[in-house]
Formats: structure tokens, sequence, C-alpha cells
């Protein structure tokens, strides 16, 4: 290739790229692919979360895509600088489809696209009322007998539910709930959420009361309204609590509170469903198109069955009901599990003079949180990213950029980088006998938590009190429980007068099953995941996490959830394909998620 800049070769390539696609020639546009190639698409060309891997899937896709998505108008960003480091150019740019505007990241080697991230933003005729869009709130002029604002709030909150129904269901008011609605609102889409606690926010001030957030600040924005500078780099949960409540608030969002869903049934011929809820001891019944489970994080609380539960004579909680230290003074303690929460959980306990044995049953990832922000979060989300120019969109766009397939190349030189920097710490954790791990392949947390694989802390202080001895450890599996304590596989038994279980969560599909039906669960599949064939990630390789914030199997459902991140970023991609269903646009998906039975 001739020795041109970054810049003119990346713009030469889109040229091509769009003249193919315009031309509808796929062997062209194929053509200019390595043939390790990934191309992620967020809703823009494939209605889907989907990556295609390697040419043949790249054609597959546009052969089956492309005379509905008439891509056009592949341009650089004139406001971003194209790099180029290591032999890889890295441009942004802009492109529209027959419905709507997108933008996106490539990565050319040798001239050629290694990686392209493709990411709907907005559809047209239907942008979001925000910026130039926004609504005028005052009506100027004169008219008689007009409503005020509150007054028009207060007869849409009666209404909706009752007189009209609205378009999205969403069954849970924590973060991914609350940062949908807002996104549908802001879209025109009627929404409305449901969720059992008192008050929005609740969900989190629920919990153990040392809870904070283990992510910074910069990491954890919501759509639309970011935390002010003043906000702490951790927030104690509470705080989250009090925002979220806010936040619902401020953003007009329809929520009932007190509020359960009963069952749910979906009409193939009316397309609809058919959801019954108890809205504090009221029984309505409402017609959704469209279902969301925003239900958590994760699925439902994993409560194990040990022998010997039944005759244990003290307390025993899972780690989600776990009510904070105060009551256990002077108790023995024992915790089932060494994740993030046993991890929390037993050093606000000896914080309060419990005595705490921490039961690891198998190896466990930490890293200390200094060093994620450093290292493995810095370059995107920090105060020294901030300051250079990074936007959180613009950090959100570049992480979704990297494909699950190949992302550990990026993560394990990061994770190298900890190891060698807090080499004196993980050296004190396995004198102490703690069982350390950094995932299958040594790519760390993001990749664990994204393979769904257990065991990982990010440590504010635990680990230093299981180095010193405080924090006692214990190893191997449970035989059963006694009246006393636990007793392991090896013969060893602790004493215990609280047994804490922090053994985790089940799939998301777990509440469609008691919402909907096994039925309805099993033709979904399992939520979360990429199939990778690593620990508690079971193949067959699926490329994104499964069934989240995507098309489903069964029609008209759909799983939102995620820790803050997630909530905020991919709840944009989830409202687009909810608007254009509800607006009459066609939405041809491509490459809707197979079911594979998984144990």
């Amino acid at each position: 290739m001739l020795d041109t800049t970054a810049e003119q070769r990346a713009q030469t390539v889109l040229y091509e790229f769009g003249e193919a696609l315009e031309a509808a020639d796929v062997d062209r546009a194929t053509a200019l692919f390595v043939t390790d190639c990934h191309w992620r698409d967020l809703v823009s060309f494939t209605w889907n979360i989907r990556t295609m891997e390697g040419p043949d899937q790249v054609a597959a896709m546009l052969r089956a895509q492309l005379s509905h998505v008439a891509p056009t108008g592949w341009q650089l960003d004139p406001s971003e600088a194209v790099s180029e480091e290591g032999g890889v150019v890295t441009a942004w740019f802009r492109f529209e489809t027959k419905v709507g505007r997108g933008y996106g990241l490539v990565r050319l080697r040798d001239g050629r696209i290694w990686t392209l991230l493709t990411a709907l933003q907005e559809l047209k005729g239907h942008e979001e009322a925000k910026g130039p869009s926004r609504p005028m709130g005052a009506k100027h002029g004169a008219g008689k007998n007009r409503p005020s604002w509150r007054e028009e709030r207060d007869a849409e909150a009666a209404e909706l539910g009752y007189l009209r129904q609205p378009h999205t269901l969403i069954v849970g008011g924590g973060q991914g709930g609350i940062a949908l609605g807002a996104r549908l609102r802001h879209l025109g889409v009627p929404a409305l959420i449901i969720d059992t606690n008192e008050r929005p926010g609740d969900s989190w001030r629920r919990r153990y009361k040392s809870l904070c957030l283990h992510d910074p600040v910069w990491y954890d924005h919501l759509p639309y309204l970011k935390f002010p500078d003043t906000w702490p780099v951790f927030a104690p949960k509470d705080k989250i609590g009090d925002w979220l409540e806010m936040y619902t608030r401020v953003m007009e969002l329809n929520y009932w509170t007190r509020s359960t869903c009963k069952s749910a049934r979906y009409d193939e011929a009316k397309g609809e469903w058919t959801v019954i809820v108890d809205r504090d001891g009221e029984e309505v019944t409402l017609r959704p198109k469209e279902l969301v489970l925003a239900t958590g994080m994760s699925g439902k609380p994993n409560v194990p069955n040990f022998p010997g539960m039944d005759r244990f004579l003290g307390e025993q909680h899972h780690s989600s009901k776990h009510p904070g230290p105060d009551a256990y003074a002077g108790k023995k303690v024992v915790i089932v599990g060494s994740n993030n929460s046993a991890h929390d959980i037993a050093a606000a306990l000896w914080e309060h003079d419990a005595d705490v044995t921490m039961i690891q049953r198998s190896s466990t990832h930490i890293v200390k949180s200094d060093s994620l922000m450093e290292i493995g979060l810095g370059a995107l989300y920090s105060e020294e990213a901030v300051a250079g120019g990074m936007t959180t969109e613009k950090a959100d766009l570049i992480f979704a950029s990297l494909p699950y397939r190949i992302m550990h190349q990026w993560q394990i030189p990061l994770y190298d980088q900890i190891r060698e920097r807090d080499a004196a710490f993980y050296e004190g954790l396995e004198k102490a006998g703690f069982q350390l791990d950094f995932g299958d392949d040594g790519s760390g947390l993001f990749m664990k938590y994204l393979r769904r694989g257990s065991g990982y802390y990010i440590d504010v202080g635990a680990s230093q009190l299981i180095i010193d001895g405080k924090i006692k450890l214990a190893h191997g599996q449970l035989a059963e429980i006694t009246k006393n304590g636990v007793l392991l596989d090896s013969g060893e038994e602790l004493p215990a007068d609280v047994i804490v279980y922090a053994t985790g969560y089940g799939s998301m599909n777990g509440w469609a099953a008691d919402l909907i039906g096994q039925d309805v669960a099993d033709k979904v599949g399992k939520c979360w995941g990429l199939g990778s064939g690593t620990t508690k990630d079971p193949g067959p390789w699926e490329g994104e996490q499964r069934n989240m914030w995507k098309p489903t199997q069964q029609p008209g459902l759909w799983f939102h959830g995620g820790n803050l991140h997630q909530s905020r970023h991919y709840s944009l991609y989830l409202a687009l394909q909810l608007k254009a269903r509800a607006e009459g646009i066609e939405t041809p998906v491509h490459g809707l998620q197979q079911v594979h039975h998984l144990s």
C-alpha cells in the first residue's frame, strides 16, 4: 500500500465499503475484511446484538439483511482523530440506514477491516426528546382551562394501566428497569415499571448496610443524568437508592411500587401479553405488547439445600437477605462462598467483633480496587480520561467494540501488569492459604464476569484481613449442616451460630419460569454467558450475552439487566428495538439465538 496517512487509509476503506454495500456487491464488501475479522452489530444491521466472525458470517449477514438496511453515508467523524498503533488503524465513523442513523468504530490491519462496530443511535423521525429535540415545557400564549404540568402528570399516572395500556411493561425497578424506562420515556413509548418494593431504590437500601459500589463513579452513570462532580468515587448503597428514587421522579417515569406480577400469558394472534398484577392488594390486568424482565443483575438467589439445614439451631440466610453485622458481635459466623458479597459481609462482621470463617469452595479471582481503577479501567473510566476528552458514551462504545472472542487479548496484558504491581499482596494471600486464580486464561475480572464465572472479589479491604488471619479460611465442599455448625467433606467441622450462604444467583430465566411457565423458560434458554467453554460458561459458543437486550425465542419477551454500566449502555439498544416495534417499523432479525439445553 502507498505510504498514505492513517486517515486517508481509513477513509478509502470506508468509501469502498460503502460503495460495495450500496451496489449490493457482497463479495466486494466481504473482500475488505481480513480472514480473522469480527463485526459486532448493535441493532443497526441485524435488529439484534450479534457478532459475525470471519468473512463467511459477514457475507451471510449481508445477503440476508442488506436490502432491508440500505446503508449509506459512510464517513469518518471529523471531530475524532484517526490513530495508528502497532500497525492497527483505528477510526470513528458515521453512517445511515433506511430507518436510522448509526455510529461505529473500525480497526484496520494491513489495510483491511479487522474489527468493526456498528451501533444504531437513533431512528429517523423518532429521535429522543433531548438536546435540540427537547420539549418546550412552557406553553406560551393564552388559553382557558389549560392543565398544568402537574395536572398532566397526575392524569397520565392515573390512566396508564387502567384507561390505556402501556406498550411496554418492565418488571423490576432497579437500575436496569429505571434506565430502560428513561430511554423509552424520551422516545415516546408508553412504558410502565412495576416493582415489589415500597420506594424506587429500595432494592439497594435493603442490602447489608456496609455495601458500597465496587465500581468507580465514572463507570456508573445512568442515561441523560450523570452523577455530580461531588459524588464519591464509590457510592454507598443507600446513596444509590436515593439517587434512583430521585431519578425516577426527574425522568417522569411511570413506576408502580408495592406491585407483584402474578402471571403472564402471551396471545400469539393478538401479539400482546395478559399480565395479572397485584398492585398493593388490588388486582390489575395489563395488556402490553412487550414484556421486559429487568429483575436484577442475575436471577433468583441460589439458596442451597445441604443435608441437615433443617436441624441447625442457629440462624442461616442467603447473602441477599443479610441484614448487616450489628446483631452478631461475639457470634461465630461461617460464610459459605468467597465472592464479592462474602468478602464484604466478612469484613463488616469482623469490624463488629464477630468470629468469622470463610469457606472457599473453589479458587477466587482477587483484584485490588485501586489497581482495577488505574490499570483495568483508567484509560476509559477515570478522572484523567474525562479530562482528556473521554466521554462516557465514547468509552462505552470503545469497550463494546472489543469482540468477545478476542477481548482477552486486551485484558491479559492488563492483568499481567496488575499481578506484577501487586505481587506482594498476592503472595500474602497465598501464604494465608487463599486459593487464587485469574480466570482460565489469565484474563482477569471482566472476562470472568462476562463468562459468568463465579468467584471474584474487588478488594476494598477484606483481603488484608485474610492475610492477617482476622478472617479465617476453610476449604472444601459442604458435606452437611449439623446442629451446631458446618461439616466439610474433609471431615472438619466448623462451629457456627450463624451461617451466611454467599452462593450466588441463578439464571434470569428462572423469573420467566415463575411468571410465565417453565415451557417458556425452556423455549428461551439460559441468560448470560458467552458459551466460551470456560469454567461455568459451557458451550456452544454464542459470542454475545445469551438473551440479553435482544429478541428471544419467545415473541414479545425481553431480558434487561447487568451492572450500572450495562444498564446504561444497552438500555439504548433495547429501547430502539422496542420503539421500532411500537412504530410498526420492519425489524427483520438476523441470527436469533438458538436454544441449547444447558446444565
